[in-house]
């Protein structure tokens, strides 16, 4: 194959951001820290905005204009996970304490995942005695892997969560990514299965699953089972390039959809698994994806 110099690298990457703008008919600003938004007296301050000394409205971080009737706001470029209720997240429990587990969902602060916001072992819905606080570390414990539902929000911006649906619970074996959430656009399903066997969880959070194959045992019993068996070479192979291949899509900016990846999945197939982050081989299958997704 061809190799490309740095610049045509940076180049082509820049050139897939503009087509994604002219494809999405937007052509947005960049502002910058204190640089004048506006000097009319009638408008709304939001977020990412200040008023100086002499009532100029100027931008506070790097980022997009975002206007609603008078309320002008600054959306970063690149900032923490701001939770919605109803949002599906992919996190890791980082603490357990009285009743709730602390879960890292890539925000500002730590979640909650309360203990009668579970389904215990077997779908049980039943009042939480003192015997299910003492063995809560039995059903999740430091470092395990989470999918969850964004249940309501705390004044402080924290995000309380819920597993009450057989489909979130804890994940067993596969890769967990982490992109930008920006990346991770809001659909009525964020839950795959892919055509290559692989299962595929995108959280808004930006934090990303892939799983070797599907789990429907595990869910059966309340999301707590872990199945250590072993997964076959194949299977850990078709995971390995879907990482590689999200990892590509995530450098060149491209939106994070199961078509996306899937366009990504079979333009890399052309190449080894170890070869897909070299940076020529990154942009021939990211302009190939981005060529599909404009053709479709």
């Amino acid at each position: 194959m061809e190799e490309y110099p740095p610049i045509i690298v940076r180049l082509a990457i820049n050139r897939i951001d503009l087509n994604l703008i002219k494809n999405e008919n937007v052509q947005p600003r960049i502002y910058t820290p204190g640089e004048e938004i506006s000097s009319q007296p009638d408008f709304l301050r939001g977020h990412g905005t200040y008023v100086d000394d002499e009532n100029t409205l100027r931008a506070s971080v790097a980022g997009v204009l975002e206007k609603v009737n008078k309320l002008i706001s600054i959306r970063p470029l690149k900032a923490r996970y701001q939770g919605e209720i109803g949002d599906v997240i992919v996190g890791r429990i980082t603490e357990v304490q009285q009743k709730r587990w602390k879960v890292d969902t890539n925000s500002k602060l730590d979640s909650v995942l309360l203990l009668s916001s579970v389904n215990l072992p077997g779908g049980e819905l039943r009042r939480r005695s003192a015997e299910d606080e003492q063995t809560m570390r039995r059903y999740l414990q430091e470092g395990d892997l989470i999918c969850a539902e964004v249940q309501s929000t705390f004044v402080d911006g924290s995000l309380s969560l819920h597993t009450r649906v057989l489909k979130y619970g804890k994940l067993s074996q596969g890769i967990m990514l982490k992109v930008s959430p920006a990346l991770i656009k809001r659909k009525k399903t964020h839950f795959h299965n892919l055509e290559s066997g692989a299962s595929l969880i995108l959280g808004n959070n930006g934090y990303i699953w892939i799983g070797a194959n599907k789990q429907d045992s595990d869910r059966s019993e309340g999301g707590f089972t872990q199945d250590l068996s072993r997964i076959p070479q194949v299977n850990r192979e078709v995971c390995a390039r879907l990482r590689n291949c999200i990892l590509i899509l995530a450098q060149c900016n491209i939106q994070l959809t199961d078509t996306s990846v899937t366009y990504a999945y079979e333009e890399s197939m052309k190449y080894k698994i170890n070869e897909l982050l070299e940076p020529e081989i990154m942009i021939d299958v990211s302009l190939l994806t981005h060529q599909r997704l404009i053709q479709q």
